[in-house]
């Protein structure tokens, strides 16, 4: 069963690169229009931006990469930055019209669809070892007894229908042979780890998923030694997508200016692979407020970042999570090929490529 209410209430070198953007700024083509201003979802991406267009955009990993480089400085756009985060957090502000960019894991833009918001994929990055660098485990509340998957039956699971942690928990659970009827899952969104600790910690859940950073790091120092631990999920959990809401790509400046963000976007996951000594000490150290130890503790953990060029598995994947998901929350299943825009499916693969050849380095890497 699903408990109703929120748990959480009661616990309250670029500048080279950027040169094939030089293109942005010739004369756009013409291109096919619904109506008056209006872009078709079908029709080339323009390649013009045209003067004043604004994305906002609630990316605040790539935000710092941008700011840290000084590349924000030439992109043919002004963008707002929205510190928003989080699946339902995202799918509200859309709704709200606040926010035209988000970056999520896969399950999100699945129950977009579903609250009857349309929206498009427009990139995809995976892990380079997604077994070996897991983004979840699974927490478990030192008052539970819990050793391995298989003493899950009976056990309140931390549980978020909306994000890429209901999926992971429906996954375990089908793994292990059991279904929501043989545990009780605790309708429990997380829109920081904070929440899910402190249910662990005072037993009000037994079991969640946890990000594999600092804050099961700090979990398992904290309540280690009172019984707590972290098991492996055994799932895939690498899928990270950037969408948004199609009405901002019937938007011909703002698609002209997605254009360009996806290829930046993908020069700033490659820029994080080549420098993770940098990138723990500038955001996780300075702006996270992490330690030094626990930021690069928090990006060893992370892995590295590829980007395919090819989206044919990540449809797979996706339809998929379609599939489960509608099954567990009694919804509709459809076509994963509705969620992405194939137009932008090769633009951050050979951006992320031809940024990953320059030289840099990647010490963390190595170790």
């Amino acid at each position: 069963m699903i408990r109703a209410g929120y748990l959480a209430i009661a616990l309250l070198g670029l500048s080279a690169g950027l040169s094939v953007y030089a293109a942005t700024r010739a004369p756009a083509p013409k291109a096919a229009a619904t109506m008056a201003g209006q872009l078709a979802l079908d029709a080339p991406l323009p390649t013009h931006v045209p003067p004043g267009v604004t994305l906002a955009i609630g990316d605040p990993v790539t935000e710092h990469v941008l700011e840290h480089t000084g590349w924000i400085k030439d992109l043919p756009f002004k963008v707002k930055w929205a510190e928003i985060t989080g699946g339902p957090a995202v799918t509200e502000a859309f709704h709200a019209g606040a926010l035209d960019v988000g970056s999520v894991a896969n399950i999100p833009p699945i129950h977009a669809i579903w609250v009857g918001l349309p929206v498009k994929m427009i990139a995809v990055r995976f892990r380079e070892d997604p077994d070996g660098h897991p983004a979840f485990e699974l927490a478990v509340s030192p008052k539970a007894h819990v050793d391995s998957l298989k003493d899950l039956r009976g056990k309140r699971i931390a549980y978020s229908p909306g994000q890429v942690q209901g999926e992971i928990v429906q996954r375990v659970l089908q793994a292990q042979g059991l279904t929501a009827k043989d545990v009780t899952l605790v309708e429990l969104p997380s829109p920081s780890a904070d929440i899910y600790v402190n249910a662990l910690s005072a037993g009000l859940i037994d079991v969640a998923p946890l990000g594999t950073g600092a804050a099961l790091k700090r979990y398992l120092e904290r309540f280690g030694p009172q019984g707590a631990k972290a098991l492996k999920s055994g799932v895939r959990d690498d899928f990270v997508t950037m969408y948004v809401p199609e009405t901002t790509l019937k938007d011909s400046g703002k698609a002209a200016a997605l254009r360009v963000w996806v290829q930046v976007w993908a020069r700033a996951q490659a820029w994080i692979n080549q420098h993770p000594d940098e990138w723990a000490q500038v955001y996780y150290h300075g702006d996270q407020g992490l330690s030094q130890q626990d930021a690069r503790y928090t990006v060893e953990a992370l892995g590295r970042t590829v980007v395919p060029r090819d989206w044919t598995d990540a449809i797979a994947r996706e339809q998929a999570s379609i599939g489960l998901m509608a099954e567990v929350t009694h919804h509709a299943p459809f076509d994963a090929h509705r969620l992405f825009d194939r137009r932008f499916e090769t633009l951050p693969a050979d951006a992320f490529v031809q940024a990953s050849s320059a030289p840099g380095p990647a010490t963390l890497a190595a170790r």
